[in-house]
């Protein structure tokens, strides 16, 4: 058995086999003594009574793998073998309710079921929690994992219902990688539902059950939430020790606030209130807390009058992209203020600052995980909460060592952090600059290999290691400068490699960089919303990019659009957008030639002045495509 940070995984890959069928509906565990039998519906649309589950008969367990590679896909087979939900064709993504999960076809919210399984005459309760696959959502599969005693490992086999599958293949290199028996392995077809039924078997045989005590006082740990604008927060949550009811006074261990409970139950996928929830079980707990600060992830709640020991919270998420974030039309604010808080306490890997513009107003510079976590925040913000958004270019958060006693004094520190670009400090007032590194490994076949070692040099990146998994397959390791892979470093590793390379990353801290700070001027004006800190050896090749991609995506005005990318006072590319015209001449018939010079000469003078008053309007979504899919340079 392979085991991760103390919790013990149910290894598995995908491949073929024939399919059982489908166990009872709804069946459920009982207390020594009671009569065994399965929940009828009638108690299912009451509230099923779960003192019916002692822990050694409770099951908890994630989905995790890379992205794509069929999680939502196997959790819905699941949710139908244990007649959660009515097997139809329509089954698609059930747990993922996000428009924007749906739209993307990812899962970008960990999201909780609980089902019932009879397995060798004995019924079980199973919590089921379908975790993200992309690196940028890893924070929330270290939150699910919180209320875990094992995983199901998940590894692509190429779909073993197609003639190109070689599961085989796939078990010896997993047993050389992680060191899991290949005879660990259970191959499945997660979209034909074939040998599903095992997975739930070995579930049982292989997960722990929780090490809980139900006669101690109530601990819970809060390790997820969602926010309803009727009923308050909705606080996932998993019981450590103790029972919790609808009455009961609760005190949260970080706010030390005294709440009172509303509501109790388990998510079948939808929310299905119960009497009570015992230790070992997971569920949520809505208890009337109405402020977005009040539930903090990783909190620990218990009973009024008996405090306990905290639980282990969270390690804060570590932002590594920051954008500005402002309301198309500064009457919006207090609106989104009021979206981004709440959407905030749905997703607390996002940080918040305050920012202002002097071209865009008010708002916030908001830190991401990466940059799919960026876009899916904002496609959120405007579908959910119905908001108007103008998002910047994306940065990573850089460092400047200061220079003089008289700056370390002012900044009341060495070593200053900057995550706003306009901000970045002349070379005349620091000693180095500073940038974020991570240590990514690209697991790709050995036939993109070389594509994808030049696709790394070319991002500036250093060769740590190169291991061949087999005659097929080959792991790099590499150490990327942050700013070279967040915005489509990921995109083009998939272009090269047809989609067959991997690619994840871990933060490897800070190193010296010939940093600078590059303006975007449109007119002769600085857009401060444009510019960018870039490599100097880069500089040209970023400026040239962002000038075409602006010139582009820029529509046409009445007059001529000079785009320009400087370092200092030293312009380094320049691409113009030309203006509309009017024929003016159309009214000439003939003549001497000096009328005709004399109409143009005219319209040149009013197109130069229009110039100077014109309004540039910068469509909302161009700061985000002038770095998108940069050439691989």
């Amino acid at each position: 058995m392979w085991t991760l940070a103390g919790r013990a995984l149910a290894p598995w890959a995908a491949g073929a086999a024939r399919l059982l069928p489908p166990c009872s509906r709804h069946v459920a565990a009982l207390e020594p003594g009671a009569t065994r039998r399965p929940f009828s519906t009638a108690e299912l649309k009451e509230k099923p009574d779960m003192s019916r589950f002692p822990a050694e008969d409770i099951r908890n367990f994630s989905i995790i793998a890379h992205v794509d590679h069929g999680k939502s896909t196997l959790a819905d087979r699941l949710l139908e073998l244990t007649g959660t939900i009515d097997k139809t064709k329509k089954n698609q993504q059930v747990l993922d309710k996000l428009q924007v999960e749906r739209e993307r076809g990812i899962t970008v919210k960990a999201q909780t079921a609980t089902l019932f399984y009879s397995f060798k005459g004995k019924q079980y309760l199973l919590n089921l929690i379908d975790t993200p696959g992309h690196v940028d959502f890893s924070y929330e599969v270290s939150r699910s994992l919180s209320a875990c005693q094992g995983v199901l490992l998940v590894v692509d086999a190429n779909e073993i219902d197609l003639k190109n599958a070689d599961p085989e293949r796939v078990e010896k290199q997993i047993e050389k990688v992680f060191d899991i028996p290949s005879d660990e392995c259970i191959k499945i077809s997660a979209k034909l539902g074939t040998n599903v039924d095992s997975v739930l078997q070995a579930v049982i045989e292989r997960i722990p059950p929780p090490k809980v005590h139900r006669e101690n006082p109530l601990r819970a740990l809060v390790f997820d939430s969602t926010f309803d604008q009727y009923r308050g927060v909705i606080a996932n949550i998993a019981l450590f020790d103790g029972v919790v009811s609808k009455g009961d006074k609760i005190v949260s261990a970080h706010t030390k606030k005294t709440y009172e409970v509303n509501e109790v139950g388990i998510l079948n996928p939808n929310e299905q209130p119960t009497h009570k929830l015992y230790a070992g079980q997971v569920g949520f707990l809505i208890a009337g807390m109405k402020d977005v600060t009040e539930a903090q992830i990783g909190d620990t709640l218990y009973l009024h009058n008996h405090p306990v020991e905290p639980l282990p919270g969270f390690k804060s998420a570590k932002p590594m992209v920051f954008a500005g974030v402002y309301p198309v039309d500064q009457s919006e604010y207090n609106n989104l203020k009021s979206a981004i808080e709440k959407l905030t306490l749905n997703d607390s890997s996002v940080t918040v600052h305050r920012d202002s513009s002097l071209a865009l107003g008010a708002g916030w510079r908001l830190g991401f995980l990466g940059l799919l976590h960026m876009e899916v925040f904002n496609q959120r913000l405007e579908q959910e909460y119905n908001a108007s958004v103008i998002l910047t270019t994306p940065t990573v958060p850089y460092k400047a060592v200061l220079s003089s006693a008289k700056l370390i004094k002012e900044y009341k520190e060495k070593e200053i952090t900057i995550i706003n670009p306009a901000q970045f400090p002349d070379k005349s007032k620091v000693t180095e600059y500073l940038e974020p590194v991570v240590l990514g490994t690209v697991v790709t076949p050995t036939e993109y290999t070389g594509k994808i070692m030049a696709l790394c040099q070319a991002r500036r990146a250093t060769q740590e290691n190169m291991i061949f998994i087999d005659e097929n397959r080959v792991m790099l390791k590499y150490l990327f400068p942050l700013n070279e892979i967040v915005v489509d470093f990921y995109d083009s590793l998939k272009s090269l490699s047809s989609g067959y390379a991997s690619f994840d990353y871990e933060d490897a801290g800070y190193q010296t960089a010939e940093l600078i700070k590059m303006d975007i001027l449109l007119n002769g004006n600085i857009v401060e919303e444009l510019v960018t800190v870039v490599h100097k050896e880069k500089a040209y090749t970023v400026g040239k990019t962002i000038c075409e991609r602006l010139k582009d995506s820029l529509p046409r005005q009445l007059f001529e659009i000079v785009i320009q990318a400087a370092v200092g006072s030293k312009v380094i590319a320049r691409e113009t957008v030309k203006a509309y015209r009017k024929n003016v001449l159309a009214k000439c018939y003939g003549g001497d030639i000096t009328r005709k010079m004399k109409l143009l000469k005219r319209q040149a003078e009013g197109k130069k002045k229009l110039r100077k008053i014109g309004n540039i309007e910068i469509p909302k979504d161009t700061f985000i495509k002038v770095l998108k899919t940069q050439p691989n340079k």
